[in-house]
């Protein structure tokens, strides 16, 4: 079983960035087969982000993310990375990483198998 860990969150201006990472305290993130990215806040439950694969390292984008947000995996650290640019207070959030068993472009509709317990993005206008 493994188990993430998300870092990286913190209080952010409008239009700044900032760089989210996921990491495995348990078990090695290159074996799930897609590594996945969401959030929750009090306006949206559960709204999917970006995904990576394992296989290729293609990549899928939520609408209200593309061109704003990049994933990224690094294998010798372990490690995948969310770059968040232009950030909006309507990102303000917790962020998960996740592994992600049904890779495909319906953000809404990807399955989660186990995900970390989520870092705090703040957003100020």
């Amino acid at each position: 079983q493994v188990q993430l860990v998300e870092s990286g969150g913190g209080l952010v201006e409008s239009g700044g960035s900032l760089r989210l990472s996921c990491t495995a305290s348990r078990g090695s993130l290159m074996d799930a087969y897609a590594i996945g990215w969401f959030r929750r806040s009090p306006k949206k439950e559960r709204e999917g982000l970006s995904c990576i694969s394992r296989i290729d390292d293609s990549t899928y984008y939520g609408e209200s993310v593309k061109g704003r947000f990049t994933i990224s995996r690094d294998s010798s650290r372990n490690t995948v990375y969310l770059q968040m640019n232009s950030l909006l207070p309507e990102d303000t959030a917790t962020y998960h990483c996740a592994t992600v068993t049904n890779f495909h472009s319906a953000t809404d509709h990807w399955i989660y198998g186990y995900w970390g317990p989520g870092t705090q993005v703040t957003v100020s206008s």
